[in-house]
């Protein structure tokens, strides 16, 4: 066998063993924590796989960069999940649901990354957009906020137009910019 053909059986072998070593770890965590409900840690269990899934897609299937926003995004939620069950972060899902926004922004900053090889506008921007919301929301969510979502939402909606046509604005200038420099 060449050497080519050994790394795709190793790699393979480690794919299945890290599998089966995170479902016996996840088994043994049911059976010792108390307090733990087994849907909770098996529900974060779950997620974990199927972001290990799509990693192992993501590398096996060249430049599928959304497995690996995928895979990102599954493991994120999944490792938030562990965490939240184990109570080693001191919220629930219920209360930071916002982070799926964060997430979704982390995962798309690896995803781009894997695409083009460098930092792209086309990703960074909705990456950024993504976290900025999901950290707003987060303020509402831990009630940081003296007032609710919905009163924020009608007194300060115009500042949300002037946000909307600020980003449209450096967007267009970005655009100009980058068509100028292909030109010369």
């Amino acid at each position: 066998m060449d050497r080519l053909t050994v790394r795709k059986i190793i790699g393979r072998i480690a794919f299945i063993i890290g599998l089966l070593l995170m479902f016996f770890g996840s088994a043994f965590l049911l059976g010792t924590l108390e307090g733990t409900t087994r849907f909770s840690v098996l529900r974060a269990f779950f997620f974990v796989i199927i972001g290990a899934l799509c990693a192992f897609f993501a590398i096996k299937l060249n430049k599928r960069s959304v497995y690996l926003f995928f895979a990102t995004f599954f493991l994120l939620v999944g490792f938030f999940l562990f965490l939240s069950a184990l109570r080693i972060i001191p919220f629930s899902f219920s209360q930071g649901w916002p982070l799926i926004s964060i997430f979704a922004g982390l995962a798309l900053l690896p995803s781009g990354w894997h695409r083009f090889g460098a930092i792209r506008r086309r990703y960074v921007v909705p990456a950024v957009v993504f976290i900025i919301l999901g950290c707003a929301l987060m303020i509402f969510s831990f009630r940081l906020a003296p007032f609710s979502f919905k009163h924020f939402m009608i007194t300060w909606w115009p500042l949300l137009v002037v946000l909307t046509g600020l980003i449209l604005v450096l967007i267009s200038l970005g655009t100009k910019n980058s068509s100028d420099a292909a030109k010369s």
